[in-house]
């Protein structure tokens, strides 16, 4: 019997709502601050996942700019109404977290086909996050968090549902449904199904940290009362002991990292069944880098395959509640393609006349303006620093491995010591690593460089800078192992590399390692890798780059 290997989609792939239309697959997963947003991912065996769309393009108006991290698009949750044969997509944008206010709008969206056109952005609610549709017999239900402020009362919220008339937006009565069916606490991502006469309500709970699982109740009536799994546990985590956590709003539970797992912070899932009536959740995950808490890859996408009981609950196929790294694959005709897990690296040599769509950017949306491919070249346009939340001049795609090599070949004429081209590592805009060609102090000449940026802080490697001879067409270099990141360089008819640097610490560049308080996931996005150019002298200058690879090192 063929396996499934987790993750099915590595990288920032969080808060997967996983849809079955006939014989196809999606997964939809959450963006944040980066753009376009909500990818759609497409597979026919649950093994191969492939990018087929992105829903929040141009069109919706969308503008992220000043986005804090991790602030944006949250948790999109696809549907499809067969009354209608319309796909359904609604999500949150987050708009402000400051105070534990955590303000907050929903949005629906609707199409014919996944891959659109798709409507415009319907607003819902701003009562929370994470919110879900349901459609039975032509009604609509919309479940979500409803997001808690008052002192005294348990934290983060109340599940709650109601109607929505999907036509115009507007709701009825909202029904609380539970603060959750464990001791866990922080319950969110409710999502609604049907099955045998129950309405089974899947919640992810214990905050999207080590304590992160998945846990289920039903009701007879779709408003309830819903009863708890009689276990009292989640039904899939990867750290099953028993956590008593009611009223922590969202915690990081380092405590609750499991040492005998590669898998960690499993959790947020959806349900999926095959035509064979075999079933699947679909949840994020991480993997830490060895013997840390660090999660630079961010949270991912695996799936776990579950059954049900005789007395009508789920559980794991194995009878237990702890996700693991590799599960059954559901039954397929003989000659199925195996999975493939180097399908996420990336070469583009821009010979297509646009760039690959894996690319994205941060805070706004990759225009022509500044980043255009003519003549199988890709030209950036500089504009404001990478230290800026509202136009930098990147194209990144998310990071897939723990080891890899990032490579490109830019040429690049800057005039003024504030322009800069290269290729590096980004997390956010107060965190990445950057190689680049740049003016030497003097404006005589060009140098390769490295740059930093660490919480906020600007490091400059001033004691690294090589020179670059007049006319030369220099190949940038990043090789990324376990955290640690080195930077080289090479022109001409050269084929060693050279270093700029000894092997950096950015390990810092994870979910952990940014803006954090004690006890806290400061981010919960994922490490990109990305080229870019910047011009703080007259926005005028644009670097030319000839290929982008990202290669996973074996």
């Amino acid at each position: 019997m063929s396996e499934i290997c987790n993750p099915i989609i590595p990288g920032m792939a969080p808060d997967p709502s996983i849809l079955r239309v006939g014989e196809d697959y999606y997964i939809a997963t959450s963006t944040f601050h980066w753009l376009p947003g909500v990818p759609v991912y497409h597979s026919k065996d649950l093994q191969n996942w492939h990018l087929l769309t992105y829903v929040l393009g141009e069109h919706t108006g969308l503008d992220l700019r000043g986005t804090s991290t991790p602030a944006g698009i949250w948790a999109p949750n696809l549907s499809y109404d067969e009354a209608e044969q319309k796909f359904w997509l609604v999500y949150c944008h987050m708009l402000n977290m400051a105070g534990r206010e955590f303000n907050a709008e929903t949005y629906a969206m609707c199409a014919d086909k996944i891959t659109g056109p798709w409507s415009k952005p319907l607003y819902l609610t701003s009562i929370g996050f994470d919110p879900a549709l349901y459609h039975e017999g032509g009604r609509h239900y919309l479940s979500i968090l409803e997001w808690e402020t008052r002192s005294g009362h348990q934290a983060p919220g109340t599940i709650v549902l109601t109607e929505v008339d999907l036509k115009d937006g507007t709701t009825k009565a909202w029904h609380s449904l539970t603060h959750g069916f464990t001791t866990r606490g922080c319950v969110e991502a409710p999502q609604l199904y049907k099955h045998e006469g129950y309405y089974y309500l899947l919640v992810a709970s214990g905050g999207t940290g080590y304590a992160h699982g998945v846990e289920m109740g039903r009701a007879k009536d779709i408003f309830g009362p819903y009863e708890p799994n009689p276990t009292c546990e989640p039904i899939l985590t990867s750290s099953p002991r028993h956590l008593f956590s009611l009223g922590d709003p969202d915690a990081g539970h380092f405590e609750m990292y499991n040492p005998h797992s590669l898998m960690q912070k499993a959790g947020h899932g959806s349900l999926v069944e095959t035509p064979q009536h075999e079933f699947y959740i679909a949840h994020l995950m991480s993997r830490p880098l060895p013997h840390t808490t660090l999660n630079p890859l961010g949270r991912e996408t695996s799936l776990q395959q579950v059954r049900w009981t005789k007395e009508g609950w789920l559980e794991l196929a194995d009878g237990s509640n702890l996700a693991k790294m590799t599960v059954p694959a559901p039954q397929q005709s003989a000659g199925q393609e195996s999975q493939d897990k180097a399908d996420f690296d990336i070469f583009d040599d821009f010979s297509s006349g646009t760039y690959n769509p894996a690319f994205m950017t941060p805070y706004h949306f990759p225009e022509p303006s500044w980043g255009r491919v003519q003549n199988g070249v890709l030209s950036i346009a500089g504009r404001g620093s990478f230290f800026s939340r509202n136009n930098p001049s990147i194209l990144a795609t998310r990071a897939t491995s723990f080891a890899y090599n990032l490579q490109t070949k830019v040429d690049f004429k800057p005039e003024h010591f504030s322009q800069t081209a290269g290729v590096g590592l980004y997390y956010d805009a107060g965190n990445w690593v950057y190689a680049c060609v740049g003016l030497n102090d003097k404006g005589t000449g060009r140098v390769i460089a490295v740059l930093q940026a660490k919480l906020g802080q600007r490091i400059a490697f001033d004691f690294d800078k090589i020179e670059l001879p007049a006319g030369a067409v220099p190949e940038l270099r990043w090789r990324y192992q376990n955290g640690q990141a080195q930077a080289f360089c090479r022109w001409g008819d050269q084929t060693q590399w050279r270093s700029l640097t000894e092997p950096l610490d950015v390990s810092y560049l994870s979910d952990e390692g940014v803006n954090g308080e004690p006890g806290e996931i400061g981010g919960f996005t994922g490490l990109f890798n990305f080229i870019g150019s910047v011009d703080a002298y007259q926005h005028a200058s644009h670097a030319d780059f000839f290929y982008y690879q990202v290669k996973t090192d074996n």
